[in-house]
């Protein structure tokens, strides 16, 4: 069985392997790309306003939460457009890598997801 901890760490393993992939498709061009990691949105939120706004400027509107579970709460984090690769159903059986897939959770998506949110701007 996977521990939360594995699940986290292969989430920000894929997400850092779509960023990297992602800037490196676009030569020439400055993507100006960030990963944060939010293992718990309730601590971020207790934070001060100073604290917040530093790692989620308000001047940055183009956003994507990646998230193996329910995409309900990132909504506010990554605004009304905002794309969210998640889950909106209760999950599914099988081996770990398939049952990702399965759900979207490749680097290939991830980076797809990017391009659009960036292109749509």
């Amino acid at each position: 069985m996977t521990t939360r901890r594995e699940l986290a760490n292969a989430i920000r393993a894929l997400s850092m392997d779509a960023v990297q992939r992602a800037n490196a498709g676009r030569p020439g061009m400055p993507m100006g790309m960030g990963l944060i990691s939010m293992p718990s949105t309730e601590v971020f939120d207790a934070q001060d306003e100073s604290y917040r706004e530093s790692v989620l400027p308000r001047a940055v509107s183009r956003r994507l939460a990646v998230e193996a579970g329910a995409r309900q709460s990132w909504r506010r984090y990554v605004g009304g457009s905002g794309p969210i690769v998640g889950i909106e159903r209760f999950g599914g059986s099988g081996k770990g890598a398939d049952v990702f897939a399965h759900f979207g959770f490749t680097a290939d998506n991830i980076v797809q997801q990017i391009r659009e949110l960036l292109e749509g701007a």
